[in-house]
This record gives C-alpha cells, structure tokens and sequence, in this order.
C-alpha cells in the first residue's frame, strides 16, 4: 500500500486530539478527516476514522482499514508526517493556516 499526499492539520490539543489528516492511498482513493489522537496510556499516537450519525443516534463508519496491517500501514506513515511537521514547527502547530502542509 503506497501512503502519499499526506496533508496534516495541527488543532489546539483537546483531549488527546492533536491534528487531522488526509492523504491518498495508490494514487488511486483520497481519504480525509482521519484525526490524530494520543494514547497517553500506551505513549503512542493513533488514528480515529470519520463516522456518520444516523437520525437514530447509530453511528457507521465511512472508511476504515479492514485489517491491522493496512491500518499500521496507515498509522505510521500519517503519525511519522505529524512528528515530522511539529519537529519543525513547534511554535506553530496551534495555527491550521501556517502549518498546512504537504508531501
């Protein structure tokens, strides 16, 4: 599975939510809204998928791996590119507009 694009969106950190992302998986399907969260029990950070609320108050997903190692696939090229941006961008990460960016 080839994980490009990757575009991530830094937010104020709010109950272990810390950015969103999106990326392109085989230059072939766009996913988007995918948040970065941590996991402060196991120190590491991972991936929550849109899901859309029925009027019943059911929720289904959108999108999601169907097994882990799509999901760890997905996991490690998203989270790698959030480290890499707030390696370089500390002072910024609160700001959506000057942290925008691409691969």
């Amino acid at each position: 599975m080839k994980v490009k694009n990757i575009e991530i969106i830094p937010v104020n950190p709010c109950e272990g939510l810390v950015a969103f992302a999106s990326c392109t998986i085989n230059d072939s399907l766009y996913l988007a809204n995918i948040a970065i969260r941590t996991d402060l029990k196991n120190n590491h950070f991972r991936l929550v998928f849109p899901t859309k609320r029925l009027n019943n108050g059911a929720q289904i997903p959108v999108f999601n791996p169907i097994n882990a190692e799509a999901y760890e696939g997905l996991r490690k090229a998203i989270v790698s590119k959030y480290l890499n941006l707030i390696g370089k961008n500390v002072e910024k990460c609160g700001d959506v507009n000057e942290t925008r960016e691409k691969i």
